[in-house]
């Protein structure tokens, strides 16, 4: 675009930098005068606007302390664009924070992956650096750079540091939840409550215990699609602005060579890669849904049974909340994620491609080795001797759900019990806390229409609260099962995102209060002890509930229209590769 405008060819949206995608006006070679007479409303020099475009998304906002941030990463990200010769152009999309989308982020999380790609291809860019953090971003913007197809490198915010109450270590939102509990169960007073909303989030930046943003970050690095360390990187230090800068440097060097894209990285290798690191860090179960959507969007399905017979043969090896005692700004300085890998090495596919342009062999040898360290355990010792997560089946999940037994009560992972049935979010809230609920603590809680078209959005409400009057006689954790899912930061026996939900007439649908349920997570099963016959009477007389309020009209009905079931990762059914529906 220097000097005279050049003649655009009928090949013109196939050029780089301000010459691709233009905007149809019929005529090529207006569009680009067009584009040049308003880039030149900004300012910038020809010299600038013939360089290679790198776009960077701004996922700020006043609704998202988490990215609170995210201003400074920007500056950092140009700063390595520019030295490496490139144009840096900044771009807004969504914004997703978990505790303020209603009813939940996972219902936004698509419309999220559909922004952030359709901007990705209306605009003009060479390469573009994802920046999110908060629970869906960096799974909604893993699955909008593989359907976009455009060279993509991803920069999470990272984790907050810790606070402090009492003498004791805190982090968000672990332990927002045991302490809740501990108010539920009349140990703690509000005015305690109160002072810990200042000293459970103190900085910015994402939970700093393994849930799902940590878990994220460390899947962007299993991938290969983020710089060694910067899943883990705590968003206030210094490091954080050192990984931002080499990641606009290393997005502007793929915006002139035109690659590696995210297919080229976001191999099945990889893939499984990712399932061995969320094992082994003890990760969210959330994990588990975004990778298989992300997976489908390049056509590559996540098969559970693999995800499975991983998690029995690679072990915990993070001591982190919750289903150990640290944060991720331990695991940082114990050489974080390539240390970890590392470790599980041998399970690993070490040729795959990563977006540094070099294979994952690279990042593992060059971790850091912190001696004395104790919070990325030797394979010979590890947390769990088992991965975080395993795949139950059984008349009651035939395609199947999960439970986090890394994090769970380990007496109750094997137990049958009476059936205490809670028809929806509003029943739930309704009758737990009455002291008339017939409830004992070797009950199984279920809760149903929690799913992704039940509720919709499939909430974080797998974590039912233990019965008032049970919290108060002491109880820490029962069985609780649903078709929701649950906070990565959460904890407790609980199995979550079974499919096909209660919505959809899945068994889950067919439970009565009094009816026994068997949980065995060492044969991986789970049963409803309920005859045959009877079942299939039930079932007869099932109907189907009427769709969330809301859902004759816009993203709402879309929404219930088309999102598949957890097995299938909850993205919307034509989403998948160009000219594929579920």
């Amino acid at each position: 675009m220097k000097g005279k405008t050049r003649r655009a060819s009928p090949r013109a949206g196939k050029d780089k930098g301000f010459r691709q995608g233009l905007a149809t006006y019929g005529d090529a070679e207006f569009s680009l005068f067009l584009r040049k007479v308003f880039i030149k409303a900004g300012g910038y020099s020809d010299d600038a606007l013939e360089r290679p475009v790198v776009g960077i998304t701004n996922t700020a906002s006043d609704y998202n302390p988490c990215h609170g941030n995210v201003p400074d990463l920007i500056e950092a990200v140009k700063r390595g664009v520019l030295l490496a010769g490139a144009l840096p152009m900044v771009f807004p999309t969504v914004s997703i924070h978990e505790s303020f989308s209603h009813p939940t982020s996972m219902f936004l999380r698509n419309l999220m992956s559909m922004d952030t790609e359709e901007m990705i291809r209306a605009q003009p860019m060479d390469s573009v650096v994802l920046i999110g953090g908060c629970d869906k971003t960096l799974p909604a913007q893993l699955m909008a750079a593989a359907s976009a197809k455009r060279p993509a490198i991803v920069l999470p915010v990272g984790p907050m540091l810790v606070g402090h109450f009492r003498g004791e270590v805190l982090g968000a939102c672990t332990d927002c939840r045991r302490l809740w509990g501990e108010f539920r169960g009349e140990r703690l007073s509000e005015a305690d409550v109160e002072l810990l909303t200042e000293r459970l989030a103190p900085t910015k930046g994402t939970c700093m215990v393994m849930g799902t943003a940590s878990t994220m970050g460390c899947i962007v690095e299993a991938l290969g699609m983020g710089l060694p360390g910067s899943g883990s990187a705590p968003a206030t230090h210094a490091d954080r602005l050192r990984i931002a800068e080499a990641t606009g440097k290393r997005a502007a060097e793929m915006a002139i060579a035109g690659g590696p894209t995210p297919a080229e990285i976001m191999t099945p290798a990889a893939f499984r890669n990712a399932m061995a690191v969320l094992q082994a860090v003890g990760g969210s179960t959330n994990g588990l849904v975004h990778l298989t959507a992300i997976a489908r969007r390049i056509g590559i399905a996540i098969d559970l049974g693999e995800f499975d017979r991983i998690g029995r043969a690679v072990p915990v090896l993070v001591d982190l909340k919750p289903s150990g005692d640290h944060y991720m700004e331990h695991f940082h300085w114990a050489g974080a994620t390539p240390r970890l890998m590392k470790e599980i090495r041998a399970d690993l596919d070490e040729r795959a491609l990563t977006v540094t342009g070099k294979p994952l062999k690279a990042a593992i040898d060059g971790a850091e080795m912190v001696p004395g360290q104790t919070v990325i355990r030797p394979r010979t010792a590890p947390l769990k001797a088992q991965g975080g997560m395993a795949v139950l089946r059984g008349n009651l999940a035939p395609k199947g759900c999960v439970i986090k037994h890394s994090a769970a009560t380990p007496k109750l992972l094997v137990h049958t019990g009476r059936a205490v049935v809670f028809q929806s979010l509003e029943d739930l809230a309704l009758r737990i806390d009455d002291p008339d609920l017939d409830v004992a603590a070797d009950d199984v809680l279920v809760l149903r229409q929690a799913g992704p078209k039940g509720a919709p959005g499939m909430p974080e409400a797998g974590y039912l609260p233990i019965p008032r009057k049970l919290a108060r006689a002491g109880v820490k954790d029962m069985v609780r099962i649903s078709d929701a899912r649950m906070s990565g930061t959460a904890f407790g026996t609980i199995v979550l995102h079974i499919a096909p939900e209660s919505a959809v007439g899945g068994p889950l649908a067919l439970v009565r209060t009094g009816d026994r349920i068997r949980l065995d997570v060492p044969k991986r099963r789970l049963e409803l002890l309920v005859d045959r016959a009877e079942l299939a009477r039930r079932r007869k007389a099932w109907r189907a509930p009427p769709p969330p309020a809301g859902a004759e009209r816009g993203y709402a009905k879309l929404f219930q229209e088309t999102v598949l079931q957890a097995d299938e990762g909850a993205d919307f059914d034509f989403m998948g590769p160009a000219g594929t529906r579920a």
